[in-house]
């Protein structure tokens, strides 16, 4: 399959959310299929951002291994990344201010695009007026599509539509810009890729935070609350920014408590209502969410992990929040736990979630995190149909009073109680958050009853059986009879299926399992599934294999192995591939501080502690040194010279540092 894919490196406020967008935007409306990830951290400006576009002919599920070409727009980016640049690929920069090293580059054959960007643009200035600086990711953009032989012309009316609001001016000088590098470059440098097949259909180029909103609006939904919290906030942007023309009642709440009160209150004045939030905020949402569950209001709620537990990693990803969410609210009560695996399935999820909620008067609990939530990728506009279904459930229109007294929780044989929209003739009822009988008597104090309690509850559960055969089962995927079943959830099952391919071509059959129903599960059909697979080994974004102890749980089947990840960012297939073949010939990979882990210490050390004139050189491993470990010494080098001017001691077995020692 041919692709490319491309880096961009920088500050916040270099532009690289621009560059990355005309990147991805153009390249879908070749027809191409995008996958973009961005490593942001928490600033306006500064420190270090890092975004992966993934450029393919063909359908990618995750942002790969490889890095073919890279757009440094800082001189700590090109030390950051330029060695992780593959064969044949390319390092474009701006040569007016910064420079290469060339021992920084380990491939072979990468061509390093120094772009003179004052006398690339010196016409352009001549005829606009001033080009500041930011705007050389506009020209660096335009000499990655020259090299990677994608014409301009769809980016620059991508770079049409970005600046349509700013006016002719502003849309003129920035494709004067991007057609100056392109030219450039095609004249200077020689190509990376060729042999595209483009199609030219465009396809919609979302994050999966924007489909949850659309999927929500496409389904009904007419209330919306929320508290901005990383990863979740961009929900609520869409929300407001489309509320009026999508007819949704918008609110942003004082905190997460008055977020979810307000959404169940929603519900049970008959309007369809969702909210989201991060994993703290959904903390302080459960006993609510239990409220909903005895009230039986129907409410969707979204809930985006990041790294934890506290405020944690609020822009890094995680899927540590299983056992928060299944174990959401005291006592136990009918709900639906779903985990979508892609930014299609957040769409169908996020529409199935409302028909449920108010087909079974139940809370919905969709567990996305910040990869799912935050990426971007191409996908099929057919996904995106507004021409959903909407069934409200069993609702009474009305009710006479020669039919007796209405009883909102009447015990039925399916679980499921008459349901009235407020205002509805002869239909008064109490919603308490207390036990209660048919007629929402509650069940406390005066009026407790042991036997009405029993039966109330019997009458609840009932649902969760009926509901789980409305799901469907989750389906073995790869070759039959495998030698090795990769088993995961969510986000990393892009991950999981290209690394099950990567496996079976080289000579280890592997297929894959998927849960994406946590609640209700399906005990039988998974139980069933996995006793017939000869190795199982999870693939899971935490520390102690959520989703393995569930599975266990639920069915006595315990993994083979696990394969974990909690430092923040998302698999990549290779490392995945990299565990499977560790575990496979028992050699077990150690927690030891590896040589590019102790790299990234020293620049943390290096931006903590000094000022940017140093970076990291090459590290060395000692193993007796009278630290109680081995550690490695990295050597601190002058970033204008290349000339050692201190060590850096790491621990190989805690990390921890040990000393700086300036070298006269």
């Amino acid at each position: 399959m041919l692709e490319i894919t491309v880096g961009i490196a920088g500050a916040a406020g270099d532009g690289l959310d621009k560059s990355g967008d005309t990147l991805a935007r153009a390249a879908g409306r070749y027809g191409l299929h995008v996958y973009a990830y961005n490593c942001y951290q928490s600033l306006i400006r500064g420190g270090h951002i890092w975004l992966r576009l993934r450029i393919a002919q063909e359908k990618v599920y995750n942002h790969g291994d490889r890095l073919n070409a890279l757009i440094a727009l800082n001189q700590d980016s090109i030390e950051r990344h330029a060695p992780e640049i593959n064969d044949g690929g390319c390092l474009i920069f701006n040569s007016d201010r910064i420079k290469c090293d060339p021992s920084l580059i380990k491939a072979r054959n990468v061509q390093l695009l120094a772009l003179p960007v004052a006398e690339i643009t010196r016409e352009v200035a001549a005829k606009h007026g001033p080009v500041q600086a930011v705007m050389q990711n506009t020209v660096a953009v335009g000499a990655l599509l020259a090299v990677a032989q994608l014409s301009s012309e769809n980016a620059i009316e991508v770079i049409r539509d970005t600046f349509a609001h700013k006016g002719e001016q502003v849309i003129d000088l920035n494709v004067s810009l991007l057609q100056a590098g392109y030219d450039f470059a095609r004249s200077n440098f020689e190509p990376i890729a060729s042999g595209w097949e483009l199609n030219n259909v465009k396809r919609a180029f979302c994050t999966g935070n924007e489909a949850f909103a659309m999927a929500a609006v496409a389904a009904g939904c007419k209330f919306y609350s929320a508290y901005p919290m990383t990863p979740a906030s961009t929900i609520l942007h869409w929300m407001a920014k489309h509320a009026e023309a999508a007819g949704v009642c918008v609110k942003q709440a004082e905190d997460e408590l008055a977020v979810m009160n307000m959404a169940i209150g929603a519900g049970i004045a008959g309007a369809r209502s969702m909210c989201a939030t991060a994993g703290g905020g959904f903390a302080l949402m459960t006993e609510a969410i239990g409220m909903a569950g005895m009230m039986e209001a129907p409410v969707v709620v979204v809930e985006v992990q990041r790294g934890g537990p506290s405020t944690g990693l609020p822009t890094k990803t995680e899927q540590a929040d299983l056992n928060l969410v299944y174990g959401a609210s005291q006592g136990e009560y009918p709900r639906l736990i779903i985990a979508p695996r892609d930014i299609p399935d957040v769409y169908e999820s996020t529409v199935e979630a409302f028909h449920l909620a108010e087909k079974y008067q139940m809370p919905v609990l969709l567990m996305s995190d910040l990869l799912l939530s935050e990426h971007t990728e191409t996908v099929d506009r057919e996904v995106f149909r507004n021409d959903v279904k909407i069934d409200r459930g069993e609702v009474v229109k009305e009710w006479k009073e020669e039919n007796g007294r209405f009883k909102r929780f009447k015990f039925t044989e399916s679980g499921v109680s008459p349901r009235p929209y407020p205002g509805t003739a002869n239909t008064l009822f109490v919603s308490g958050t207390d036990e209660h009988d048919e007629e929402s008597i509650l069940l406390s104090d005066m009026y407790t009853n042991s036997s009405l309690r029993r039966k109330g509850m019997e009458k609840r559960m009932r649902k969760i059986d009926k509901l789980l055969k409305d799901l469907e089962p989750p389906k073995l995927e790869g070759p039959e009879g495998a030698a090795l079943t990769l088993v995961g959830w969510g986000s990393s099952s892009g991950v999981i299926r290209e690394a099950a391919e990567m496996l079976t071509a080289a000579g280890i059959s592997t297929n894959y399992l998927i849960i994406k129903y946590i609640f209700p599960f399906h005990a039988q059909e998974v139980g069933e599934i996995l006793s017939k697979c000869k190795k199982k080994i999870s693939v899971e974004l935490n520390f102690t294999s959520q989703m393995a102890r569930h599975i266990r749980a639920e069915t006595g089947i315990a993994m083979d192995a696990h394969i974990n990840k909690y430092d923040g960012e998302p698999f990549q297939p290779g490392y995945v591939v990299k565990q499977v073949k560790s575990i496979l010939t028992a050699k077990k990979e150690g927690l030891e501080v590896t040589e590019e882990e102790a790299i990234e210490i020293a620049y943390h050390y290096l931006r903590t502690h000094y000022t940017e004139r140093l970076r990291p050189g090459k590290p060395t491993r000692h193993e007796k040194n009278g630290r109680g470990e081995p550690t490695w010494i990295i050597d601190l080098v002058e970033r204008s010279t290349g000339s050692k001017a201190a060590e850096l001691t790491v621990g190989v077995q805690t990390g921890a540092t040990y000393s700086y020692e300036s070298v006269s």
